[in-house]
């Protein structure tokens, strides 16, 4: 549709020139001014002339019938003058003899705009909390992460994915004490994660006690924990190898999720590995003057950016989380030398990115502007905030596995001779998960219900899934190939063919607005536009050769644009359901 738009901006800045050969307006301009009209029967794009009033010194209602009566191209079909739009309709002819035939012969790669060459993008998501399982919660961060870096791909840049493992701290002081106690190694690596997360809340319980229990409070094992921290800190042998242990144990349990999700990272360094680069980002903010002492705390002062202080420092000189991200920038702009560092965490961390970010700024590092914050809404489950403190917790594979058993359920009573089954379910029992999350806008909270997720009725992932398949199906069943002339003979197929010829825009959409619901939307309206085109046209029982073949490779496209839409948000291809 890009290309179309461009052909028509042309001849509409033609139109202008006529009125006005002294007009400041460009084709380009124009381009962009061209818009939907919200409904079909009013055109195909449609031009607001209220914007050039100015410019021509004329009303819209003039402007518009002046240009109509000009526009024409290989592209337009009709242009009508309506109170002061220009109302376009794209030329059948021109989508079989040039939309149709790009999207088969560039496969894969329709749609996809070529802005990213030789420009670097580094992605930090996913990243949880080593000893601690996958939830509900985590779900944002990895598929929005993992849906944007898919994108960039898509548009040529060269990406990095990097799982920033919280895997340092505290907490693994409390972990090792707990596993001195009460552990048992076998019953760890037999359990895995899970025992690592009962030693971790049994050592929390036994630490603050259970006063109307009459269990009372154990702060010396908080003082052990600090002290079995610090000895990791100075390399004590022993509790190295056990907290390596503890970050294989765990990363052997998100891999199990991240296979499922079809997605794999590039550097998996985690907080650990900044520990001896923070100390220069120190001496550079004291050295600068823009470290301060407060209350025994090193800060800097961000007061007259309307920002409360950004903690450097604790009083007894550790770090925090704001030390560690600035020490992690530097070393990722000058390991990878990246374009933009794409962050992606909830919306209660906006304060915490805009502060550091604020500070690399401050330190005088001049690609402070290539650093960018994607937020997102928070998850509850069927109205029910997540809280780990309440208990009110879903475990992310859990969930997959209710979905999957759902959509066994499904498949057992639609279609239980299906070999390969167990594959489909899971494809189709996550894909409806994740395509549930991402068709709501990343800042909007989000309300989980796994029925509505796992319909095959309407906006869902097994919808479009189920669509996909269908496309497949049709193609399995045609002999032989097509080499006669394309011929749209109905509204059904070149309405389909103006969605599909979308693509490109929505993706270039999707990056701007770092928005992967924009895919998702738009893969549901080739869903849509492909399942009326079905009912409405026979496909492969047509007599004319002409029509058969246009609608098999009408088939194709969409079975080609939607595989590559699914591809970008973590969705599975099935090709049969």
């Amino acid at each position: 549709m890009l290309k179309i738009k461009s052909l028509i901006a042309e001849k509409i800045y033609e139109g202008v020139v006529d009125i006005n050969p002294e007009a400041e307006i460009s084709a380009q301009d124009i381009a962009g001014m061209l818009e939907y009209p919200p409904d079909a029967t009013m055109g195909d794009l449609a031009f607001p002339c209220f914007k050039l009033s100015k410019t021509l010194r004329r009303s819209p209602v003039q402007i518009a019938a002046t240009i109509a009566q000009e526009l024409k191209a290989e592209a337009i079909a009709s242009a009508e003058a309506v109170n002061g739009y220009l109302n376009i309709k794209i030329s059948n002819e021109y989508l079989g003899e040039n939309v149709l035939p790009e999207i088969l012969q560039k496969g894969e790669k329709y749609g996809a705009p070529a802005i990213g060459e030789g420009k670097t993008v580094v992605l930090d998501y996913s990243s949880p909390n080593v000893a601690k399982p996958f939830h509900i919660g985590h779900l944002g961060t990895t598929v929005i992460g993992h849906a944007l870096k898919k994108l960039h791909e898509f548009a040529g840049y060269k990406c990095v994915g990097i799982n920033y493992l919280g895997d340092w701290g505290t907490q693994f002081g409390k972990l090792i004490v707990a596993y001195k106690l009460w552990g048992d190694k076998e019953q760890i690596e037999k359990g895995g994660i899970d025992k690592l997360v009962e030693l971790y809340v049994r050592i929390n319980n036994t630490i603050k006690g259970d006063e109307e229990n009459g269990i009372p409070q154990r702060a010396d094992l908080a003082d052990q924990a600090r002290e079995e921290f610090h000895k990791m800190e100075i390399g004590d042998e022993e509790n190295i190898a056990l907290w390596k242990w503890f970050v294989e144990i765990s990363l052997e349990e998100y891999q199990k999720t991240y296979k499922q999700l079809g997605i794999e990272f590039d550097s998996y360094k985690g907080e650990s590995f900044y520990t001896d680069k923070m100390p220069a980002q120190v001496e550079k903010l004291r050295e600068s003057g823009l470290m301060k002492i407060d209350d025994g705390a090193s800060i800097v002062d961000l007061d007259e950016y309307g920002m409360p202080p950004c903690l450097i420092l604790k009083r007894d000189g550790s770090t925090l989380y704001p030390t560690r991200d600035i020490a992690a920038a530097v070393y990722r702009k000058e390991h990878y030398n990246f374009d933009k560092c794409i962050y992606v965490t909830s919306t209660q961390q906006i304060l915490h990115f805009k502060q550091w970010f604020k500070v690399v700024e401050l330190m005088g590092y001049d690609w402070y502007d290539e650093l960018v914050h994607i937020p997102y809404g928070t998850v509850s489950l069927n109205g029910a905030k997540l809280a780990t403190r309440t208990g009110n917790v879903v475990l992310l594979k859990d969930l997959f596995a209710a979905a999957i058993d759902k959509v066994k359920g499904i498949m057992a009573e639609k279609n239980p001779e299906l070999a390969g089954n167990e594959e489909i379910a899971e494809a189709v029992g996550v894909g409806a998960i994740v395509f549930y999350y991402l068709t709501n806008n990343r800042i909007k909270d989000i309300n989980f219900n796994l029925e509505d997720a796992l319909s095959f009725d309407g906006n869902t992932g097994p919808y479009v899934q189920y669509t996909y398949a269908r496309t497949c199906s049709i193609l399995d069943k045609v002999g032989e190939s097509y080499g006669g002339k394309i011929v749209i003979s109905n509204d059904a197929e070149a309405a389909l063919l103006k969605t599909l010829c979308q693509y490109e825009e929505r993706v270039l959409s999707a990056i701007k607005d770092y928005e992967p619901s924009v895919i998702t939307r738009f893969i549901l309206d080739v869903a849509v536009a492909f399942n009326k085109f079905y009912h409405e046209c026979s496909i492969l029982n047509v007599d004319d050769n002409n029509v058969r073949g246009t609608r098999i490779l009408l088939t194709e496209a969409t079975r080609n644009v939607l595989g590559s839409a699914f591809s970008l948000i973590c969705l599975k291809k099935t090709e049969r359901i």
